[in-house]
């Protein structure tokens, strides 16, 4: 994670990605520092991962690897968190997606900081709990 003192860069959002979740972190999400625990921001961006792959695989589909994952600056209580997503490959099997992360501090409204980035791997798997092939026919991506 950045230092605090560090200069916090303000950035827009990304125009060319899916907004998949928003979420405000609450007092029980912290650590002893009083940011938001970084198992919490990995949770939700887990969730956040999943979506847009979900399209794709159309049953149950597994996290099988947390390829990148970094942390840019705290996140805190009562920061409005967007989650955007993309995919960046589709295997037979398995889609990789990457996630950004902005907060929009408490304080100030309207003003972006990217503070988490990602990239995770999912696998379809089928009722047996094997991995299955991804269905290709019939369904279109998002642009």
């Amino acid at each position: 994670m950045s230092n605090e003192s560090s200069p916090r860069p303000e950035t827009t959002l990304p125009q060319d990605r899916e907004l998949v979740l928003k979420v405000i972190p609450m007092p029980a999400d912290c650590n002893a520092n009083g940011d938001i625990f970084g198992g919490w921001v990995m949770a939700q961006v887990d969730l956040a991962g999943a979506v847009v792959p979900a399209r794709y695989c159309r049953d149950r589909m597994v996290t099988v690897a947390v390829n990148q994952f970094i942390f840019k600056q705290p996140v805190r209580v009562g920061d409005i968190l967007s989650f955007f997503a993309h995919v960046t490959r589709i295997g037979n099997t398995s889609i990789t997606v990457q996630v950004e992360v902005f907060a929009e501090r408490f304080g100030t409204q309207g003003q972006y900081v990217k503070v988490t980035e990602a990239s995770l791997t999912y696998v379809a798997i089928g009722l047996d709990g094997r991995p299955q092939q991804i269905p290709r026919e019939g369904w279109q991506p998002p642009a």
